[in-house]
């Protein structure tokens, strides 16, 4: 979804540029068409000498190549900036999404984890209730809860390990949070830009 929006956000941008661009051309073509309206004016006065309407055509073939030239310039240096813009985007959201991945994965881990918690813990209930239930065996069921304590113990350091990793991977998505956030920011800079 963010790379859909960066996506439109692009284009958007690269369609404020052409509208920018086709406003130019516009002036530039009523400036085109002054410098027509100059040599038809030329033409009235059939007087003038050919060399002097030579010179007045180069006159305006130089002016048309000057405003060719400058839209050319200005037009191709901002598209190598916004596509220079567009491709870093792409690589920061592609990392972005890389990291989401392995943040994801690791949730899928730690719900794994806690449903052989729970499994376990069902286990030590049924097992309690058996102990009470069967005196005769009460040292058989000593043994059994000892190992089930020892379990228990290696479950409560895997617990704390994973406590403590959805820690980490809480931080982790805050930091991806604000990247995504300053990412947001740069983006709308953009847009905003003239």
């Amino acid at each position: 979804m963010v790379v859909a929006a960066v996506a439109c956000a692009w284009a958007w941008q690269l369609q404020m540029e052409l509208q920018q661009a086709d406003t130019r051309m516009a002036d530039y073509a009523g400036r085109i068409g002054d410098l027509e309206a100059r040599l038809s004016d030329t033409d009235e006065g059939m007087t003038q000498n050919a060399a002097a309407q030579a010179v007045k055509l180069r006159e305006l073939d130089s002016e048309v190549r000057k405003l060719w030239d400058n839209v050319w310039k200005k037009s191709k240096a901002r598209l190598e900036k916004l596509e220079a813009s567009s491709a870093s985007h792409g690589k920061s959201i592609q990392s972005m999404q890389a990291s989401l991945s392995d943040v994801e994965s690791g949730f899928e881990s730690a719900a794994a984890d806690i449903a052989k918690l729970k499994s376990v813990a069902g286990d030590l209930s049924r097992l309690m209730a058996s102990a009470r239930a069967n005196q005769a065996e009460v040292e058989r069921v000593a043994d059994a809860l000892n190992r089930v304590d020892l379990e228990l113990a290696k479950l409560a350091k895997r617990v704390q390990g994973n406590e403590e990793w959805v820690g980490s991977i809480n931080a982790f998505r805050r930091q991806i949070n604000a990247s995504l956030t300053d990412l947001q920011a740069s983006v709308r800079a953009l847009q905003a830009a003239p």
